[in-house]
């Protein structure tokens, strides 16, 4: 399962069905419902909303510290469990079609950031105004 699979798995349950995780980030602005995915029905996953906040903030106080998950990838992948090392971020990063450079990891974490987030809303998550971004 791709990185982000596995973000979305996390914040949406098992049985979500990510657009892009297919790789590239072509796969993005079909949000409506294109059937360019060929395995899984992409409409499924946007016809349920998920409101992130909470979840993200359970799963925070469960690790008991201080994890950031509204402004750092980093603290939003340890919530979840997922690997948030560099190499699992850069891998991130190919999965969504970054083009900058992967060792400038200040500034592709903030990329990867916006783009989770982004993905997140197309795929039906209800974000917080403050961070759409």
């Amino acid at each position: 399962m791709s990185i982000f699979g596995k973000i979305m798995s996390a914040i949406f349950g098992s049985s979500a069905t990510a657009a892009p995780a297919g790789g590239g980030a072509a796969a993005a602005p079909s949000a409506a419902g294109g059937s360019s995915s060929p395995a899984a029905a992409p409409a499924a996953a946007p016809a349920q909303t998920v409101d992130v906040a909470p979840i993200l903030d359970k799963a925070v106080a469960a690790k008991k510290e201080k994890l950031e998950w509204r402004t750092s990838i980093v603290d939003l992948m340890k919530a979840l469990d997922i690997d948030s090392s560099l190499t699992a971020r850069k891998e991130l990063a190919h999965e969504l079609g970054y083009t900058g450079d992967t060792n400038d990891s200040a500034s592709m974490n903030i990329w990867l950031h916006k783009q989770v987030m982004a993905k997140l809303a197309a795929n039906g998550g209800k974000l917080p105004p403050d961070i759409k971004h």
